[in-house]
Order: structure tokens, then C-alpha cells, then sequence
């Protein structure tokens, strides 16, 4: 049986005949040495929180071992939940394939996945660069609490290329920035923000230099690589997409393998774990059903985007599929999924036409679907196989809106709508039933015949390659 695993193993990762990246995700590395279970289909999900050592001095050998990077084919000895077990890192070497890293270290949340990234690159003293507008959040936690362990954060616009170069001092550490960006969809270029770092980088000594790393929360692996345009780290939350189904809190840090062993001690020692209950799931059903749901989903998110734009009561909709979208171009070089086609993800925002002296219509809008919708649920996160609307102005993004110096950055009227896997036409129902309510029945109501528009996105984009 093992030589059978083994040989198995040689032929994925055989180079002759180059099985997709939507395989692996199936069959990850099919013969793991985080454990033994070549009779299992699915992975097991292990249920115990300490390990039976046979002597103290394979005890000893354990915790001198944790923490040093996992080299290939390493049996790792298994001591104690919080500092690693099995389930959770068969889970962080699939994740670690999907995005191109050389190791994932996961969490119990995304926003445990951050703070962790952050606390294993920058000292008190340095400086953290990030982009004006973040989830709310990763905002709190930059704005609030690092300062308070003397870590000075400057935000700034990073599509001014220039003022980012300038910022670079010598006392910076960390470029931090999600593409696209919550809520609104701002794509930042991933590989132009790149080539302004490592120029700073040239006249830096290696152990200097300034680490980028890049939030892909909602454009998922599938949709877009961050290491391939030349970031250096990945953080992202596994409870959306990755997850897809919102049973499941978790968080992931992918990067170089220098970095592993601070991430797991940083682990070990604040105890954001990810349980192996809530890493099974990701294993066994998210990430497997990753393309599948992603594709499907976007498709579906096209349909609406093309409804929403041709109503005149929606002023402005943000899709990266649209043709219309402000940066198409940049959308169609970055956001592309693992066979080069163009994957502008799964989510959409969009502002409803004012109406001076009528009260706040996207609070109304969504106040009334979240009583009458059937197909479409108010709820903050996304990714999920359900439809999920929310207004960041007042929930997701109300840590900036409560601050005077940051509120114009998330607009009081825009809506956020995480697409799921309904049929695209009940979600255009409950949206047009909606607009009816708050603006009344303007244009004639959609034909069936909205159930033909794109269904698929046949575009093959040209892969970006990262800066050198």
C-alpha cells in the first residue's frame, strides 16, 4: 500500500502529464506525512487535544522539533493541539498548492490570520504602509491596537504610485493591502505596487527589506494569485469562499518558508488555533468544491451586474466583469483562475440613485429584502452558497465611518452583495421587488429572457508574470 501511495504521488506530481490545479485541490497531496491513513477516501478528522508519547524522549524530540519548517516527507510527532495536529495541516499544505506558497500556517479567524502576519513581520518601532480603505476590521486592528505596541501605521491611496514610493522610509516594514478591496471592489495592481517595493527593496540588505502582503479574502485562489504577482505573503479568511458554506470560522497565512516557524510559534503562544472540527470542512468540502462553486457563482454575479446596471433607479454598479467596470483592463491581466481564464469573483456593489429628501434608499432597500426576500438574506460575510446583502456604511466598514477623519471613504448609500449558487433569476426578482418598494414600479419588470445572458466567461486572459 504505501509503494502504491508513493507511486501515485510521483505520477500527480509527474511534469510529463501536468494534472490541473482544480484536481489537486480534490486529491491534495493524496499521500500526506502529517498522517497515516492510506485505507481513507476522506481524510479522518482527528478529535483529541494531547498525544500519547511513548517515551519522554520522544516528547522531548517533539517540542524541539515544532516549529522548524516541514520538510518534504517529514514525520512531524504530534504533542498537543495548540501547536500542531494533523487535520489542520493536511489543510495548510492543500492551501499552501492552491496559492503558490511555500507553507500556510492557519487560524482560528481571518482576522487571527492578519494579526498574526503582522505581528511576525513588524517590530515595535516600525512602520506598517497600508491602502486608505480596508475591511473594518483589519482598520480597527491597524489603527487601534498596533500603535499600542509602538507599531506607527500610515495609510494612503496606493493607486498614487508615486506617494507610495515616498513612504517608503527606512523605518517601514510591512506594504499592506487587499485586491479587490471591501467593500467597494477597488482593484489596486498587485504587480505595479510590487515593482515599487522592490526598487526600495535594491537599496536594502535582505534582512531590511519590506514585505508585501496582499489580503485575496475575496478574490480566493481561484480567482486571483497574489504570489504570483510578485507579493510576498497571502493572508486570507477561510470562512468565505474558501469555505463557502458559513459553518466555519478560519484564517490563512501563506508564504515563504522562512516565515513558518514564527507564525506557528506566534500560534502556539496567543492561541488563535483552528480547530481540526473547523479545518475538516475545508479540507473535505470547501476547497475540493472551490472552482466549481467560484465559477458558477460568478456567472451568476455577471447576470445580476448586467440587471443592475440597466435600471435606472441603481446609479452606479461595481462588477469586474463588466465592461464598464473603471479598471476592466486591470481586472482581465490579475484576477484569472487557474486555466487562464478571466475570473472577476463573486461579488458586486452597487449605489442606488439619490433621492434628495426621501431618506437613506439603500438602508430602506435592504430593510425591506431582509422581510420579504426569499432567494437574497441580509447578513454581513460572504462567500457563501447563500446570497448575503449588507451596507457596509453602517455594518461591516462602521469602524472608518465612525471616524470623522476616514468616513467619506465608504459611501452612505452603497450596498454590498456576496452572490451565492440560487438561479440567477430569483435573485433578480427579489432585487427588482425591492427597487419597486423604495422607488416604484419604473421600467417593466425583466423577461425569463435574462436567464441567457453570459454564462460563461470564454475571454482567456493573458497570465501577468511577477516583477522581477
Amino acid at each position: 500500500m504505501a509503494q502504491r501511495a508513493a507511486r501515485i504521488r510521483a505520477r500527480a506530481l509527474d511534469e510529463r502529464y501536468p494534472y490541473s490545479e482544480k484536481t489537486h485541490l480534490i486529491h491534495g497531496r493524496f499521500q500526506s506525512a502529517r498522517w497515516e491513513y492510506k485505507h481513507h477516501v476522506v481524510p479522518p478528522q482527528s478529535s483529541s487535544v494531547t498525544f500519547r508519547l511513548d517515551t519522554s524522549q520522544r516528547g522531548a524530540q517533539g517540542f524541539a522539533d515544532f516549529g522548524r519548517a516541514h520538510a518534504d516527507g517529514h514525520q512531524p510527532i504530534y504533542v498537543y493541539d495548540r501547536l500542531d495536529e494533523p487535520t489542520r495541516g493536511m489543510l495548510e499544505d492543500n492551501l499552501a498548492y492552491a496559492e503558490g506558497g511555500e507553507v500556510a500556517v492557519t487560524y482560528a479567524s481571518g482576522m487571527g490570520a492578519i494579526s498574526a502576519a503582522v505581528a511576525c513581520l513588524v517590530r515595535s518601532g516600525q512602520r506598517l504602509v497600508c491602502h486608505r480603505l480596508l475591511y473594518g476590521c483589519t482598520y480597527s486592528l491597524f489603527h487601534k491596537w498596533l500603535p499600542r505596541f509602538g507599531i506607527e501605521v500610515t495609510a494612503l491611496d496606493f493607486d498614487d504610485l508615486d506617494g507610495l514610493g515616498q513612504a517608503l522610509t527606512s523605518d517601514v516594514r510591512v506594504v499592506y493591502f487587499e485586491t479587490p478591496v471591501n467593500p467597494d471592489l477597488h482593484l489596486l495592481d498587485v504587480q505595479a505596487i510590487c515593482r515599487v517595493v522592490a526598487e526600495e527593496n535594491g537599496k536594502r540588505t535582505p534582512e531590511e527589506r519590506v514585505i508585501v502582503v496582499v489580503d485575496n479574502t475575496f478574490a480566493t485562489p481561484y480567482c486571483q494569485r497574489p504570489l504570483e504577482l510578485g507579493a510576498d505573503v497571502v493572508v486570507a479568511s477561510l470562512t468565505k469562499n474558501i469555505g463557502g458554506f458559513g459553518t466555519d470560522l478560519g484564517g490563512v497565512v501563506v508564504g515563504p518558508a522562512w516565515l513558518e516557524g514564527e507564525l506557528l510559534s506566534f500560534r502556539k503562544d496567543f492561541g488563535g488555533v483552528l480547530s481540526p472540527k473547523s479545518a475538516w470542512p475545508v479540507l473535505v468540502y470547501g476547497l475540493p468544491t472551490l472552482p466549481v462553486r467560484v465559477r458558477q457563482q460568478q456567472q451568476t454575479a455577471l447576470r445580476v451586474a448586467e440587471f443592475l446596471e440597466a435600471d435606472p433607479r441603481v446609479e452606479r454598479v461595481c462588477y469586474p466583469g463588466l465592461p464598464s467596470f473603471p479598471q476592466h483592463d486591470l481586472a482581465r491581466r490579475q484576477m484569472v483562475d487557474y486555466e487562464g481564464q478571466f475570473a472577476p469573483g463573486t461579488l458586486l456593489y452597487f449605489v442606488l440613485t439619490d433621492r434628495p429628501g426621501q431618506g437613506h434608499a439603500a438602508e430602506q432597500f435592504i430593510d425591506y429584502l431582509a422581510e420579504n426576500a426569499y432567494s437574497i438574506t441580509m447578513a454581513v460575510s460572504l462567500g457563501q452558497v447563500k446570497t448575503l446583502i449588507e451596507h457596509p456604511y453602517s455594518m461591516t466598514h462602521s469602524s472608518l465611518t465612525a471616524t470623522e477623519s476616514d468616513r467619506h471613504l465608504v459611501e452612505a448609500g452603497g450596498i454590498r452583495l456576496s452572490v451565492g449558487l440560487e438561479k440567477g433569476q430569483d435573485l433578480i426578482h427579489d432585487l427588482w421587488d425591492g427597487l419597486d418598494h423604495v422607488f416604484g414600479e419604473v421600467p417593466p419588470r425583466p423577461s425569463s429572457a435574462l436567464d441567457e445572458l453570459t454564462d460563461t466567461f470564454e475571454v482567456r486572459a493573458s497570465v501577468p508574470q511577477a516583477p522581477a
